[in-house]
């Protein structure tokens, strides 16, 4: 399994037995091979070796790799590149990790992955809260990384490929709420909204079933899935952020204490 040794942010060095070097995933392995789709993957992290570790799983899965020393570099390839998935190391030096998550969830809804040193609870809301879709605490195994990533990828694809045929190609409106399936945008009053994955996801399976109230529980396997690693909270705080994004409209999500959220228009 792969590991870095957290002494300090200079001192840390990336870990691989022999084994594990053995055991890289063979290339265009793919996980998600049966999709037959290749992603667009960037990768930004300060410490090479383990950037380096890192694209090399991905590539050999079959994927294409950006990579990125710190997040102003990030930034420049986010705006001049199409990009699938982001990778996104905390600790950088010029901009951290926060500060380009949040920048990046203003220019597009790319799934996130975070990775942290740090396994306190407040500083991973944070980041959910700046918009990132999962987190990986060091020191973890590229393997479940990996997995993670197809994960997202797939649950993007499935998305995408969805709303383009029979009724999830159709505009669902409710109040001076419109999504639009098919081009995946969100609409409040006319003018367009920027939602991250996630967002997306929650409110698109709201407006899907009004009135059908969703607990915490069924909200996390349903979206993030059943391997995610987070706890409730992270439901509480992405319909917080969803709210404000739709204004005065996101008074439809409606807390049920003890029970969960449902979408209800009042008529």
């Amino acid at each position: 399994m792969l590991s870095v040794a957290m002494q300090s942010p200079d001192e840390a060095q990336l870990l691989m037995t022999p084994e594990d070097a053995e055991n890289l995933p063979p290339k265009n392995a793919g996980i998600v091979k049966g999709n037959d789709f290749m992603a667009d993957i960037l990768i930004v992290e300060d410490e090479k070796n383990m950037q380096d570790i890192i694209a090399e799983y991905v590539k050999r899965d079959g994927h294409t790799c950006f990579t990125a020393d710190d997040g102003i570099d990030a930034l420049m390839i986010l705006k001049s590149n199409p990009v699938d998935l982001m990778i996104l190391d905390i600790m950088m030096p010029h901009l951290d990790g926060f500060s380009v998550c949040k920048t990046a969830r203003e220019m597009s809804g790319l799934p996130i992955i975070l990775l942290t040193a740090k396994s306190d609870e407040e500083d991973k809301l944070k980041g959910y809260e700046y918009g990132a879709d999962d987190y990986m605490t060091k020191p973890f195994s590229p393997k479940i990384l990996l997995a993670k990533i197809n994960a997202l990828l797939r649950r993007t694809l499935a998305s995408s490929t969805d709303s383009g045929s029979g009724t999830f190609g159709k505009m669902i409106s409710a109040g001076k709420i419109a999504i639009n399936p098919a081009a995946h945008k969100v609409f409040v009053d006319g003018t367009e909204i920027m939602l991250t994955h996630k967002e997306y996801e929650l409110l698109y399976l709201f407006m899907s079933n009004p009135g059908q109230v969703f607990s915490r529980e069924q909200l996390l396997n349903r979206i993030w899935g059943y391997e995610f690693e987070g706890n409730t909270r992270t439901v509480d705080t992405h319909i917080k952020t969803l709210r404000q994004k739709l204004g005065s409209e996101g008074k439809y999500i409606v807390t049920l204490i003890r029970s969960g959220y449902k979408f209800e228009v009042a008529k």
